[in-house]
């Protein structure tokens, strides 16, 4: 033990690898074909946080906002690409307005999370600044790729009624008005969903991580009440945002809806 921490020994990770066999197991049983999947995420996942561990431990060790800033763009490229490659839909191109958007979205609500609500001094403090952007990144991107999968899904689907509506007269916020709603509806159900279960369903990770580092549970509480509404804030306006860029991006400058379905 270090501390109230008890240390995961190699032999021990490699000991949890028995959940992965398992899943494995009824892959191949049930002839899911889900083994590759299970291998290379795997191997992704210790990859990917090994790396990050060594990454975050020399940022952590820097007294300069540039590398945190770096290591906080890169987060938000990545969740761009990753709500981009999500998207079935190929006919628009929103990668760059997309990430505009949300990296101004994500810098605002960040700096006001870690240097007002928290009041960490500087508020680019990496111990604070980082952790919480990660987890603001990785929520909202997972609402916003269900917003547009949603949207775009429905434009096609509801195409011809977009379309008449166009033809009557209305513009494109008018003509898709709807499916505008209900995106954003999607996209935001989960959050406030994990809000209905907080504490009782579940407990976070956050907190659980505080706990086990031997934080007062209260604490621990508050610092969990602060991410759980500044998820909820971030998924409404990345929601918002995301949705209404990318329908505007589906109709021309004369109100055409350029969705076309794929030839048969």
């Amino acid at each position: 033990m270090t501390g109230n921490v008890i240390q995961i020994s190699p032999y021990q990770l490699i000991l949890a690898l028995v959940f992965i066999l398992v899943a494995g197991g009824a892959s191949l049983y049930h002839g899911l074909r889900l083994e590759k999947d299970l291998l290379v995420g795997t191997i992704r996942t210790f990859a990917q946080l090994f790396l990050l561990g060594y990454v975050l431990k020399f940022v952590f060790q820097l007294d300069s906002v540039w590398p945190v800033l770096a290591v906080f763009l890169f987060m938000i490229v990545f969740a761009v690409r990753i709500i981009r490659s999500r998207i079935k839909e190929k006919q628009v191109a929103f990668f760059w307005p997309m990430l505009i958007s949300m990296t101004i979205s994500y810098a605002v609500a960040a700096i006001l999370i870690t240097g007002v609500v928290i009041g960490a001094e500087p508020w680019w403090k990496p111990q604070y600044f980082i952790p919480l952007s990660g987890m603001l990144i990785g929520n909202s991107m997972n609402a916003v790729a269900i917003s547009l999968d949603r949207l775009l899904s429905d434009l096609k689907k509801r195409r011809h009624e977009v379309e008449m509506m166009l033809c009557l007269g209305a513009d494109y916020g008018e003509a898709a008005k709807d499916m505008v709603r209900n995106a954003m509806r999607a996209g935001m159900i989960p959050a406030i969903n994990s809000m209905m279960a907080v504490g009782v369903v579940f407990i976070p990770g956050m907190m659980t991580g505080q706990i086990l580092a031997g934080a007062d549970p209260l604490q621990a509480i508050r610092y969990q009440i602060v991410v759980m509404v500044m998820l909820v804030g971030s998924t409404a306006l990345l929601s918002f945002l995301g949705v209404h860029i990318v329908c505007r991006l589906c109709f021309s400058p004369a109100q055409q809806l350029l969705l076309r379905p794929k030839k048969q």
